[in-house]
């Protein structure tokens, strides 16, 4: 119950940021062309509000409403989700959206995606700054890749070092080599000290999305640094120094795998397979009842650090922005192929992203994401989205004529039932998972 609380509460603080800028993009070019903004809104309020604020002398009403799906601005003179025909039944006056040029609106409508664009890009900069960046090499993961069953299928075996894909040396594991390896028609590995090549099914990224089993992941020697005091590998004789290497003689195991086991057995005896001075030895030992033995393990491949200052974290964030938007660019293909729509999830799916303890470095990471993700989607040209609004203006730009207000309202209309659809079956998805897993 607490990791689903922490996690909410990651979920729900990552989304007020996103949509208070994203809402800020729209209001800040509004007010600077002179459009007066009627309503700013953190959440929507259908029926009551939770809270609300309108400062002397400001034709702005600020509020918290109670459904945490997104966020608002009400734009006087504009068709949007407030549907307000009366006021667009009257005539156009000169502080409304309507009223102003196509460029101006254009500026408008594109200010939420920009604002959720460089707030990514600052997000990765400060994240940089902060702590730096750090990977470690595939070439120097000397235990490879654990591979899933159907990525063992097209042809890898465990302990894989994966090195290039279609020629293109493979430097570290992110989505981005993912995809490369996925897409490629050939990848070469190292296997057992010699190079093999992999012809890949042309099918591959829909094998995996039909399979849900992920395709890899890297494999680490459990190597252990220190012992906690009192704890049940204290007692058992482990010692500082000792590499883990099994369970109960199957010694092909990494420290996931080996932990994994750890975990199942809380207050149950299990042995160990350790290498200690040239000599395989085993030892009996009883995880506690949180399902931990107290060992601390040591980091023993060559990791890349990469720091940085003020001035620098700057590009390398812009770079890893747009290095992000490019992956989810890639993957966004997939989504609504009939193997992608399974996967589909909603808001269960993008809490159970955030880690189960607060880890700021983590949260960060992963609201510069969304931030990306809000930024593209919000992008799209679908009417209610803010890239419909951008469509209709380019549009009205390219042929001089603008679209008629009972259009407008129809295709806003259209658009909402999509969404809502999209949003009714993404959350779906994942209330099914969690009754049928």
């Amino acid at each position: 119950m607490e990791t689903i609380l922490i996690r909410a509460l990651q979920l729900i603080l990552s989304l007020s940021i996103l949509v208070i800028i994203h809402e800020f993009g729209h209001f800040i070019f509004a007010r600077i062309f002179k459009v007066r903004v009627e309503k700013f809104y953190l959440f929507f309020n259908p029926w009551f509000t939770l809270f609300k604020y309108k400062p002397k002398n400001s034709d702005t009403e600020y509020g918290i409403g109670w459904l945490p799906l997104g966020g608002y601005v009400k734009i006087s003179g504009m068709i949007d989700e407030s549907m307000d025909k009366e006021q667009m039944a009257q005539p156009p006056q000169p502080w409304e959206f309507r009223s102003k040029p196509a460029g101006q609106r254009l500026m408008i409508m594109i200010g939420g995606v920009v604002m959720n664009f460089i707030l990514a890009f600052f997000i990765y900069a400060m994240v940089l700054l902060a702590w730096g960046d750090r990977y470690i090499p595939l070439k120097d993961a000397t235990m490879g890749m654990a591979f899933s069953e159907t990525a063992q299928g097209a042809g890898f075996r465990d302990g894989d070092i994966l090195l290039s894909a279609d020629g293109e040396h493979l430097e570290r594991y992110r989505p981005k080599v993912l995809f490369q390896i996925i897409e490629s028609k050939e990848v070469t590995v190292l296997r057992n000290g010699e190079k093999v090549s992999i012809q890949m099914p042309a099918d591959m990224m829909k094998r995996m999305m039909e399979s849900k089993k992920g395709f890899t992941r890297m494999r680490y020697p459990f190597v252990v640094d220190s012992i906690v005091p009192a704890g049940a590998a204290m007692q058992a004789g482990i010692l500082s120094g000792d590499s883990i290497v099994g369970v109960a003689g199957k010694t092909d195991m990494d420290f996931i795998d080996i932990q994994g086991v750890i975990g199942e057995n809380e207050g149950k005896e299990i042995v160990l397979d350790i290498y200690r001075n040239h000599e395989m030895i085993q030892v009996p030992v009883k995880p506690d009842s949180t399902g931990v033995i107290g060992v601390v393990r040591k980091e023993v491949y060559n990791v890349v650090e990469t720091h940085y200052n003020f001035f620098t974290s700057f590009p390398a964030g812009i770079k890893e922005g747009l290095l992000t938007l490019e992956e989810y660019v890639i993957q966004f293909k997939y989504v609504f192929t009939k193997e992608g729509m399974g996967n589909l999830g909603g808001f269960g799916t993008i809490a159970s992203i955030f880690p189960p303890v607060w880890d700021w470095h983590a949260f960060w990471m992963m609201t510069a994401f969304l931030s990306i993700i809000l930024g593209f989607m919000n992008i799209l040209p679908i009417p209610a989205l803010d890239g419909g609004h951008v469509m209709f203006l380019l549009y009205e730009v390219v042929t001089r004529r603008k679209p008629s207000e009972k259009f407008m309202e129809y295709a806003q209309i259209a658009g909402m039932v999509l969404l809502l659809a999209l949003l009714l079956y993404a959350n779906g998805n994942d209330l099914f998972k969690a009754i049928f897993k």
